[in-house]
């Protein structure tokens, strides 16, 4: 009889349980990559002999993903059994919102490899937000970052504590996700400045909001 080893996808724990065969993954939270993540995944041999030193490798990761690991060693299944795989992963701020991303498994045991796809995507953030710029102080470039929850046309100025405008940053439509831009005030003088953005959905609600900053040469 033909060694026969099956992976089989027995559950995505960053998910609830779904209909269709693309795992969702929530937006991370915060200006950090959400960690903690994982995919849980069961190795069945259903041959008549015990499998030794299954090796599951994960192929096919983009960088927004990071796992902690992306190779495991089983040392032995035994003969019509199961063992578990699980690997950890964060996801960073860059991901795409929406965008079906495919991972490939594969499964090598005596001699012979199969492989596993599991499609994920990244949903979008669950809010609007302008997040403190970075570094704060600064001198003289610091760095604004912003999230949308779904797509808008989106105004990022910056003012003087007198609040006259001293740069346009960003004045377009955008998709939902997050994105970073910097502010160089090389040319400007020292002292308190103020951040604003302006996200108009597309119900033509505008989100704005305002972060201080403070400029010191």
């Amino acid at each position: 009889m033909k060694k026969l080893l099956v992976i089989c996808l027995s559950c995505v724990s960053i998910a609830a349980a779904q209909t269709d065969s693309v795992y969702t993954i929530p937006f991370p939270d915060g200006t950090s990559a959400s960690k903690g993540n994982m995919i849980d995944l069961t190795v069945a041999n259903t041959s008549k002999i015990a499998a030794q030193n299954v090796t599951v490798a994960i192929s096919n990761v983009p960088g927004w993903i990071k796992f902690d690991t992306t190779k495991q060693t089983i040392s032995s299944i035994a003969a019509s059994a199961e063992q578990p795989a699980t690997f950890t992963f964060a996801v960073n701020k860059s991901a795409p919102v929406g965008k079906e991303q495919t991972l490939s498994f594969a499964i090598t045991a005596n001699g012979q490899t199969w492989t596993k796809s599991v499609s994920l995507k990244v949903a979008a953030p669950a809010t609007y937000q302008l997040f403190q710029n970075y570094p704060n102080p600064f001198n003289p470039t610091t760095t604004l970052s912003y999230q949308l929850s779904e797509p808008s046309r989106v105004n990022l100025r910056v003012y003087d504590i007198l609040g006259r405008e001293v740069m346009t940053l960003t004045d377009e439509q955008q998709n939902a996700g997050y994105y970073q831009k910097t502010f160089n005030a090389n040319r400007l003088a020292s002292g308190v400045y103020f951040s604003q953005l302006i996200a108009t959905d597309g119900s033509n609600n505008k989100h704005v909001f305002r972060k201080k900053m403070l400029m010191l040469k």
